[in-house]
């Protein structure tokens, strides 16, 4: 028994030597055999390239200002061409004469002082329907016209005609309260008193209308 212990404790000596010189053997690099080749770094990302700007937005261009819009202008009535006068208010209508009104009529009187009077309430005129009178005095200086119109209250103007086809507007004069007659008067110049004429007297209300006329005539000859 003693034998076969000692044996076996040899072997195991052997054994033990033997094992470091393994391992270290096992550390070192067998010669002639080359070292791996070291490992390659990873490929780097390329990096990204950057981005492009946005294309700027189109330019738009301001929306045009809203044309102004003129205010309404408000209708003006056309001036009235009548004249408004107290009753008895003497009025110079120019070379000597002078013109006044009452309830009753016209009155005008002339360079020498002399008066007349045409009646509105006699009954001698048609005061229903629109009309004019004329009566005229003059000399070699020029004529004097003037008269009635009647009939309406939308008198616009008075208007006397010559032979050679001249016109001139008359003035017009009325009482206060729009009474439907009233006084027209002009002057124009002198009248051949052998062969001469009369003027021709026409009426119209504002809006231009013919209400109405008196023709005008011829002096027979020899009337001086």
């Amino acid at each position: 028994m003693k034998k076969y212990w000692l044996a076996a404790a040899g072997v195991v000596a052997a054994v033990a030597i033997a094992a470091p010189s393994a391992v270290g053997a096992s550390a070192q690099t067998p010669t002639g055999t080359r070292p791996a080749a070291p490992a390659k770094p990873a490929a780097q990302a390329k990096p990204a390239a950057p981005a492009k700007p946005a294309a700027p937005a189109p330019a738009v261009a301001p929306a045009a200002p809203a044309p102004a819009v003129a205010p309404a202008k408000a209708t003006v009535p056309a001036p009235n061409p009548v004249r408004t006068v107290r009753a008895g208010q003497r009025v110079d209508a120019g070379q000597g004469y002078t013109v006044w009104l009452t309830r009753d009529g016209k009155h005008w009187s002339g360079p020498d002082g002399y008066e007349n009077f045409r009646s509105v309430v006699d009954g001698n005129i048609d005061r229903s329907q629109p009309g004019v009178s004329h009566q005229s005095e003059g000399d070699a200086t020029g004529v004097f016209h003037s008269g009635l119109f009647y009939g309406t209250r939308n008198v616009g103007r008075v208007e006397l005609t010559d032979s050679a086809g001249r016109k001139t507007v008359a003035t017009l004069l009325a009482l206060p309260g729009r009474p439907d007659w009233g006084v027209w008067y002009a002057s124009t110049g002198p009248v051949d008193g052998n062969g001469g004429g009369s003027h021709g007297v026409s009426l119209y209300d504002r809006g231009g209308k013919l209400l109405a006329e008196l023709p005008r005539f011829d002096f027979p000859a020899g009337r001086g």
